[in-house]
């Protein structure tokens, strides 16, 4: 009939049922998908970007230096907006479509919802083989988007223009569960983008989409209350589900009024600030002395919103063997895992429906006060270990501490990969909750920059904190990937980066020679170089002052902390570098199994092994 139809190309029907998805944060209903992040080429850019021009000024589109860096941009987008408003990455072919897999891993790892598009070979197969594609003579099918089966929540191809009235609404509808929640991939070959067809006016309809949040089954929450009356010295682990649930301050009062302490994952680190009543400090490798003591004689553990990974975990050696678990996640299969007991169901209803199924319970009144002086102790230690020194170089601690000064209560905290991530997660002091993204659920080095230019994005919307992201990363990572200085630049979103200029990796060092193998090709003193003893260092400050940032290096705490009041001050994204010192490392961290040579002529070696052979005799059996 005339008048229910419009007849679109398939890449402006994708690109105008896009626009028609919204959502709301803190009752303000604003689009779905907030923008998209594009580099085009063959693939994307005759049809899609076509449309995309056309609705710019509803769908903004930026221009992305890499691939993997704008799709990570919008990671951390996803991650600022607590899952609840998405950003697009979109490529051409082959290579480009490639430098986005390991975006999705990052995301799909750290079940962060963002849309990737990338072009494809035509479904004709006509013209082929087309540049940049990649043959595979048993089966014609595969080109390199297959590639992202591996790492996405949503996987499609669209080789017929109709198929996405049914594909987008699943794609979304995945990437905003909260038990499926990760990134979604669609394919779009060269020919189809550009077929006309008549769709349906009612798929361009308004919608507005809201997150659901699963009740759990009652008879597991009545388990789970019984089990938790029974404990002695129980302990609730708060991971970055707590947050994407927007249960931080349910958590809280829970824990308050039952008299447990809380003690916070990687991505839960952020959920309560430093100083909240009943947080004790981050727990796991690169966790804290207090969390750590606490978890060694839990006897149950609430889990919530965490998948438990090995950094957490301290591969399964941080907890006695005969400790139980509750596990409250709207993942069934993050909630099963190693005999837990699996409450299955959102955070924010079931901490209530548990709270409530407790009736009068509470622990034993002397935990959580020892469980506090517990943390005092570690926060008595960070304090002495921050102080500044008259030694040449500062520590990452001493870096940190000062940087943590000058931020403000709304500034978030950005890292990821190599030193930093230890030292933030223990020494960060949060001061406002959710001002802290720590990627490492997939530690992917590269997340940081590319992630300030995402947060900088989400912060000045709503439901952001409207603060200024603080991204700190180490010379090796700094060097993997920069150009999203650069980006920021030309789009006007303001961060301040702290580069920590140790000469290499200087962490992943670390733990090669604490295994027994001599310093090998991570330090760049230890790499095959011209001078090993004078290894040329970068120039960061004069590197990013290139890019149009404003840049300064220092060479002491004292002139950091100046740096970073004027940095505070300037209207665009600054960088500032220092010098920090390679071996020294914040303590309180727990075991981690890693492999270890089981045969070796080095007596160092042998004795890692023997060590290793120890840690796994702790380690809790599970599935």
């Amino acid at each position: 009939m005339a008048g229910t139809t419009i007849r679109l190309t398939m890449a402006q029907a994708l690109v105008r049922y896009l626009c028609s998805q919204q959502t709301e944060i803190d009752g303000q209903r604003v689009p779905l998908f907030a923008g998209v992040f594009g580099i085009f080429g063959h693939g994307n850019v005759t049809c899609l970007s076509e449309a995309l021009e056309a609705v710019q000024d509803q769908l903004p589109t930026w221009r992305g230096q890499n691939e993997q860096s704008m799709a990570l941009a919008a990671v951390g987008f996803a991650k600022a907006k607590r899952r609840r408003q998405i950003m697009i990455a979109t490529s051409s072919i082959g290579p480009g479509a490639l430098n986005m897999v390991t975006a999705a891993g990052t995301a799909h790892a750290n079940r962060l919802p963002v849309l990737l598009i990338a072009g494809d070979t035509f479904s004709s197969r006509l013209p082929d083989p087309v540049l940049q594609q990649v043959e595979h003579y048993g089966d014609p099918s595969i080109t390199v988007n297959d590639a992202f089966k591996a790492v996405t929540r949503y996987w499609d191809r669209i080789t017929h223009p109709a198929q996405i009235l049914q594909s987008l609404p699943q794609a979304i509808a995945a990437m905003l569960d909260p038990a499926d929640c990760g990134p979604a991939f669609i394919a779009l070959p060269q020919d189809t983008q550009e077929l006309a067809f008549d769709y349906p006016v009612a798929f361009f309809e308004d919608r507005v989409w809201s997150i659901p949040r699963p009740r759990p089954d009652r008879t597991a929450l009545a388990k789970a209350a019984d089990m938790l009356k029974t404990a002695k010295k129980p302990l609730i682990i708060a991971g970055g589900g707590v947050r994407y649930s927007g249960a931080e301050a349910a958590v809280a009062a829970f824990a308050a009024r039952r008299g447990i302490p809380v003690v916070e994952t990687i991505a839960g680190k952020g959920g309560l600030t430093h100083y909240h009543p009943v947080h004790c400090g981050p727990i796991g490798i690169i966790g804290s002395t207090s969390a750590n003591a606490l978890a060694g004689e839990a006897d149950v553990i609430v889990a919530i919103g965490t998948r438990l990974q090995d950094f957490t975990t301290g591969s399964w050696t941080a907890f006695a063997r005969d400790a139980r678990f509750i596990s409250i996640n709207a993942a069934r299969f993050d909630a099963t895992k190693h005999r837990a007991l699996a409450v299955v169901g959102d955070a924010l209803e079931t901490v209530n429906e548990l709270d409530a199924a407790l009736g009068g319970w509470a622990a034993d009144a002397r935990h959580l006060p020892r469980a506090k002086t517990l943390f005092a102790e570690w926060d008595a230690l960070l304090d002495k270990l921050q102080t500044p020194t008259n030694a040449p170089v500062p520590t990452y601690a001493q870096v940190v501490h000062q940087v943590n000064l000058a931020a403000g209560d709304t500034d978030t905290l950005i890292a990821a990969a190599g030193g930093i991530p230890g030292e933030v997660a223990k020494g960060w002091r949060v001061k406002a909750p959710n001002s802290f993204d720590l990627e490492f659920g997939f530690s992917c080095m590269g997340y940081e920059i590319a992630a300030g230019w995402g947060c900088a994005m989400a912060q000045s919307g709503p439901g952001g904190l409207g603060g200024t992201p603080i991204v700190m990363l180490g010379d090796g990572t700094y060097m993997m990937m920069n150009s999203d200085i650069y980006s920021t630049v030309l789009s006007g979103h303001k961060m301040i980066v702290v580069v920590c200029d140790n000469g290499g990796y200087a962490v992943i060092s670390r733990l090669q020679q604490f295994k027994g193998v001599p310093g090998f090709n991570n330090l760049l003193k230890d790499c095959r170089i011209t001078d090993r003893a004078n290894p040329l260092h970068v120039d960061f400050a004069a590197h990013a002052a290139s890019m149009g940032a404003a840049s300064r290096h220092v060479t002491s705490l004292t002139d950091l902390a100046t740096a970073l009041d004027w940095a505070r001050g300037n209207d665009r994204t600054t960088v500032i570098s220092i010098a920090t010192d390679a071996y020294s490392w914040v303590p309180g961290d727990a075991d981690w199994d890693v492999g270890v040579p089981e045969v070796s002529s080095r007596d160092t070696v042998r004795k890692a092994r023997q060590s290793q052979i120890e840690i796994r005799a702790k380690q809790r059996i599970g599935v």
